[in-house]
């Protein structure tokens, strides 16, 4: 995929638990060209899935989604970012426990930094939650991408009982909130 001239193309990273959950949901969006799963925020460089599940290279498991703005924008996927987990979990998500499935939100510009807390912001205060949000927002360093088996992991192992019984509901709750931006 050829995007390196195209203005209108950007990324954008997010950790929202495990990586195969997000991905999935992402993957779904109209605009989103490409969704890469990876690790980003830790101190190892380039670190392999068994140093992140270990807990101590300080990485998140996240995604990198490659986007369209012509078709949706940082705001919509923050919006998909908010829906796809629970915010209010500190480094975990269900039975995903450690640092490493941390809610965060690594920004890539000031722009994408201000919105990604304005919108955190404005969650907080509406009241959805009954429990403060504890997703970090932090500047983009560095991205891992994970290994090749993570990859489109939904897609190809749809079937396994993680997936049935974790990723596909999470992504039915998704679709049906975002129906409207959905791809054809």
């Amino acid at each position: 995929m050829e995007v390196k001239n195209n203005t209108n193309v950007e990324q954008a990273t997010f950790g929202g638990g495990c990586f195969w959950c997000t991905e999935a949901q992402f993957q779904y969006l109209d605009g989103v060209l490409k969704v890469e799963s990876g690790y980003a925020g830790g101190s190892v460089p380039n670190p392999t899935y068994e140093q992140v599940c270990e807990g101590n290279t300080g990485h998140a498991e996240v995604i990198r989604v490659t986007y369209d703005t012509t078709k949706i924008s940082y705001e919509e996927l923050l919006q998909a970012f908010w829906v796809s987990h629970d915010p209010t979990q500190l480094n975990r998500q269900g039975n995903d426990v450690g640092t490493q499935y941390r809610s965060v939100i690594f920004y890539n510009n000031e722009d994408q930094h201000q919105k990604a807390e304005f919108y955190k912001n404005k969650l907080q205060e509406s009241g959805a939650y009954d429990k403060p949000i504890v997703t970090e927002i932090a500047p983009m360093t560095t991205f891992y991408e994970a290994e090749d088996y993570h990859q489109n992991y939904y897609n190809q192992n749809g079937k396994q009982p993680y997936c049935t019984f974790v990723i596909k509901p999470k992504l039915e709750k998704f679709k049906k909130a975002f129906k409207d931006k959905l791809k054809k």
